[in-house]
């Protein structure tokens, strides 16, 4: 794994101020609209849940999720070793919890909890949150190293709604939080 760069990264139009420039390409890539999300991985008996912003629909036949995973983070070695891995989409209301997930997490084998949170197992044992609105789970059919982080496309062998249908979908939007564009 190569170390990230420090400072801006180019390219840059010959006539801007890196620093500036960057500062700019950031807040234009933060209106990019997104959902947030809570990925469930697990190898072996090792579990955890991580928030990522980075999910989406890339084919319909088949049904493919690609998720984008920090090198360095934890669910990358989880995702990579097991080869699964699960998108809890979050009810609007719960807009907390994904702060709840933002470092590794605390299994509780007994209470099935993993940072206090219930969970269970989905059918290729990937957790899944049971407060969640709904989830996928995926089984990894591709990965693409993408720089910083690793891409892992992964083909849909379980869906479903815990939740009402039309209960709204957590967004980037409705917290606080940004991604470092």
């Amino acid at each position: 794994m190569s170390p990230l760069k420090e400072g801006p990264v180019g390219p840059f139009p010959a006539d801007a101020d890196p620093e500036e420039y960057d500062r700019l390409r950031r807040r234009v890539m933060w209106t990019m609209p997104t959902g947030l999300f809570v990925i469930g991985s697990r190898a072996g008996e090792r579990r955890n849940l991580m928030t990522a912003n980075l999910v989406v629909q890339v084919s319909h036949d088949p049904k493919q999720v690609a998720a984008t995973v920090e090198k360095d983070a934890v669910t990358n070695a989880l995702i990579a070793e097991g080869g699964v891995f699960s998108v809890n989409i979050i009810d609007r209301e719960d807009r907390a919890i994904v702060r709840k997930f933002t470092k590794p997490v605390e299994l509780d084998a007994d209470a099935k909890t993993l940072n206090g949170f219930p969970f269970h197992d989905g059918r290729t044992g990937a957790p899944i949150l049971d407060q969640a609105l709904a989830y996928v789970e995926c089984e990894v059919r591709q990965t693409v190293d993408v720089g910083s982080h690793t891409l892992f496309i992964g083909e849909v062998v379980d869906a479903g709604f815990q939740k009402p249908e039309d209960t709204e979908v957590l967004r980037m939007e409705d917290t606080r939080m940004n991604y470092g564009g």
